[in-house]
């Protein structure tokens, strides 16, 4: 099988090729920007303080599995979170109890930890300088040209290239959406702030208007990136009044008359909604910015790419090696474009629905569903609830037998549950996530159990024969409990981490549709 194709060397292209190479899958990255070129905003290449990116815990997660935990130690785990009206809290989270913590983190950091990882991996070969100019689709396969005149061959192509993707422009794909939908004035300082280690939505009085919202996040080592929200139709902010804004925001927030700080960087930042009509034609597909556009109340554009990496990288690789066995694998890598591209959408309809309520006039006064809009903003920066949770993808096979409710819906992320392999091994279950999908068996009173025992007693002989004989590799796990799950409950885990089934006992015709549906068979295939 040829490589597959990736263009543009931006976090999400070196994420998916680091992903694909942990499937034994060779890609070959065609960047066009050479080493050290200029950034598209006329700026020298380097480290921009004030670039980064919050990663939902398992969008972090996701990186360390991928190798690129150093990214991470460069970054700040959110210690809490708070929203304050004028002096007053009325939102405060502590991570620890409420679940583990968003990952704040300069995008800067993160490439240069993915590109190192990928400049040493056997399986990517990076090009830089190599501009696209023409595709060709060919029955198995193929072909991107590049400015040189050089021809590159692929079994797949994926556009990582951005929001100006020459591949989606090349494939004809519209890119619908609407623009300067919010515009941020952005500072990177170096200051001593009240709250260490937490982010912060500052609001200031009632009556304060649009444009007195800040967001403040840190970064470790006393470094903050502060966001303030800028009026609509406003116009050019300019370096003297960002630093005035600055200033008056530090005075307030400490109570000094001259806020002592350091300045490392400063920007605009202006987020547009926009959606590729598709992801898909023939051998390509699109992913990242090339895809989609998100940003507004405080969801990341970054971390949803990173999460199309995620969900492509194992589908490619399973319909990778695969190829000439059988022809399911335009259905399996179709189902990337239906859920990733659906829930993009969703987040972009939440966001719509929500945004004249929160941004009207006054402000912050909105409740919708039962939430305050303090409630709802905090979803959005945090990675939760309806505008910024994981996704819910609708992965189960019909007609399954034996079917039970535990506390995850099927299609949701599982919860991190502690678990034990059959060769003695402990840890997370996030741990064992990306590769093969896992077969998880809930079994109160398996750690005091010798593991001898337990490998003989009740279902699991049953189970371990019937893991080894479905169609897909699964790798077989306990769980003391899980939230939700009585005893003997089995979960069918997909590789990204999203319940496929959860089901009483060993039902091995479910478990069998499950692993036909893993490799994008119809729920009635043969096998």
């Amino acid at each position: 099988m040829d490589p597959v194709i990736i263009v543009g060397a931006g976090p999400v292209g070196l994420a998916l090729s680091l992903a694909l190479a942990r499937h034994a899958v060779p890609t070959v990255l065609l960047d066009d920007r050479p080493a050290g070129d200029a950034e598209e905003d006329g700026r020298p290449a380097g480290p921009r303080p004030a670039r980064t990116v919050v990663l939902r815990p398992h969008t972090a997660a996701f990186l360390d599995r991928i190798g690129a935990a150093d990214a991470g130690e460069r970054g700040a785990r959110l210690t809490g979170w708070r929203v304050l009206r004028g002096g007053r809290t009325q939102v405060r989270v502590e991570f620890g109890d409420a679940g583990p913590a968003p990952l704040h983190v300069a995008q800067s950091a993160l490439t240069t930890t993915l590109a190192a990882l990928a400049e040493n991996s056997h399986h990517v070969e990076v090009f830089r300088g190599s501009r696209l100019t023409e595709l060709a689709q060919e029955p198995y396969g193929i072909k991107a040209r590049t400015r040189a005149g050089t021809w590159w061959r692929g079994s797949w192509l994926v556009g990582c290239d951005g929001a100006r993707s020459t591949v989606r422009k090349l494939l004809e794909v519209p890119y619908a959406g609407r623009t300067a939908v919010e515009r941020h004035a952005v500072a990177a300082v170096r200051a001593d702030l009240p709250w260490p280690g937490e982010g912060v939505l500052y609001r200031g009085a009632p009556r304060s208007g649009p444009g007195a919202e800040c967001v403040a996040r840190p970064l470790g080592d006393d470094r903050w990136r502060l966001d303030w929200l800028l009026p609509p139709g406003g116009g050019v902010v300019t370096p003297e009044a960002l630093v005035a804004r600055l200033e008056a925001t530090l005075r307030a927030w400490t109570g000094t008359r001259h806020p002592s700080y350091e300045l490392l960087d400063t920007g605009v930042h202006t987020v547009h909604h926009r959606l590729a009509r598709r992801w898909r034609r023939g051998r390509a597909l699109l992913a990242g910015d090339a895809a989609h556009l998100v940003g507004s109340l405080g969801t990341q554009q970054l971390d949803e790419g990173l999460a199309d990496a995620e969900n492509l990288a194992w589908k490619l690789g399973r319909v990778w090696h695969r190829a000439g066995r059988d022809d399911s694998g335009d259905d399996l890598v179709d189902t990337y474009a239906t859920e990733r591209r659906g829930a993009i959408s969703a987040r972009l309809r939440a966001a719509d629905q929500v945004r004249p309520l929160l941004r009207r006039a006054g402000g912050l006064r909105a409740a919708v569903r039962g939430k305050s809009a303090a409630e709802l903003l905090t979803d959005g920066h945090l990675g939760r609830g309806r505008i910024g949770g994981p996704p819910v993808y609708g992965t189960a096979p019909t007609g399954l037998d034996g079917v039970v409710t535990v506390g995850t819906a099927p299609g949701a992320l599982v919860d991190d549950v502690q678990v034990i392999a059959p060769d003695g091994w402990t840890g997370r279950l996030s741990e064992r996530l990306g590769g093969d999908p896992l077969v998880v068996l809930v079994a109160p009173g398996t750690r005091v159990w010798d593991r001898s025992r337990w490998l003989q007693a009740g279902l699991m002989p049953k189970l371990v024969r019937l893991v080894g004989e479905l169609p897909v590799r699964a790798r077989l796990l306990v769980a003391e409990s899980y939230p939700g799950a009585a005893a003997h409950t089995v979960l069918y885990v997909r590789p990204d981490g999203h319940l496929m089934a959860a089901l009483a006992g060993v039902r091995e015709e479910a478990m069998r549709l499950c692993a036909n549906r893993m490799l994008g068979r119809p729920d009635d295939a043969e096998e």
